[in-house]
């Protein structure tokens, strides 16, 4: 029983925290896209354009998440795909 204390112990210890670099849970990560098509309604974004306006990683499996959460906010009616690949808030 005490090596189960002093394991749960240590992984607690090594147990990553919350950072400022960690991505943003889903409900804020859509919140952050929505508000920033708020502020620039009549523009059109590409994802990576629109990745670092909110100052989110580049990486290709970031872009890739972001890419179907625009897709889901079009399909929804609240953004519209004027070109492959562009995003624009439906006016």
């Amino acid at each position: 029983m005490r090596r189960v204390a002093t394991t749960r112990k240590v992984i607690a210890e090594l147990a990553p925290t919350g950072h400022a670099s960690d991505p943003p849970e889903p409900a804020a990560a859509y919140q952050a896209i929505v508000n920033a098509f708020n502020q620039h309604p009549d523009q059109t974004f590409r994802l990576r354009d629109l990745h670092e306006l909110l100052g989110l990683p580049t990486d290709d499996p970031a872009l890739n998440v972001t890419r179907s959460r625009l897709g889901r906010l079009a399909r929804q009616g609240f953004l519209i795909q004027p070109g492959r690949g562009r995003y624009q808030k439906r006016t």
